[in-house]
């Protein structure tokens, strides 16, 4: 596969590693005759550790071959995160290095995961673009004084902290946008 044919999610070969193409920066060439080069940023599979490397368009890459598979978070088993293949139930169990940073968006029942598979072996997860999780702790609104609409931290319910509008206060579901960590909106 050219590196021109390579999108976002594509898992390739690349220095005896496999690695999943998180992003791709486009350059365009400088003066006549030039190659457009492309940027990836890669996370080897498993492990994710980065990797940024930069690719002639008409460099060969080698894709692996990826099962996706919806599934539903069930349980932690100690560390490990336990999810649940939607059509079959077969259980794929992820240590949280691979989980990463997403282990702050997971809760209980989340559905709409999908668990990337190679050689029947889970090797990371895609999230949805949005969760619904609950503010624990947020300072309350500042009544009068200025009418500005700055935005104050807020714990939710999975350990991590974003920054919410003033108006949010504890108790609340709100989204929360898994690829930027920002405050999507109050959920329904």
């Amino acid at each position: 596969m050219k590196a021109n044919e390579i999108k976002k999610g594509n898992v390739v070969e690349y220095n005896n590693g496999v690695y999943q193409v998180r992003d791709i920066e486009r350059s365009s060439p400088q003066g006549r005759g030039g190659n457009v080069r492309f940027r990836f940023i890669m996370y080897s599979v498993p492990g994710g550790a980065k990797l940024d490397a930069s690719f002639d368009s008409d460099d060969n890459l080698v894709e692996v071959e990826l099962l996706r598979r919806q599934a539903t978070f069930s349980y932690k088993d100690g560390d490990a995160f336990v999810f649940m293949d939607d059509e079959d139930y077969t259980p794929y169990t992820l240590d949280p290095d691979v989980i990463g940073e997403a282990a702050g968006y997971i809760t209980d029942g989340l559905a709409g995961i999908y668990v990337q598979v190679i050689d029947e072996q889970p090797v990371a997860i895609q999230m949805p673009q949005h969760v619904t999780l609950e503010v624990v702790e947020t300072p309350p609104e500042l009544k009068g004084g200025t009418a500005t609409k700055r935005p104050k931290p807020a714990k939710l319910s999975t350990g991590i902290e974003i920054m919410v509008p003033e108006y949010i206060t504890n108790g609340e579901r709100i989204l929360v946008n898994t690829t930027t960590g920002e405050f999507g909106g109050r959920a329904d």
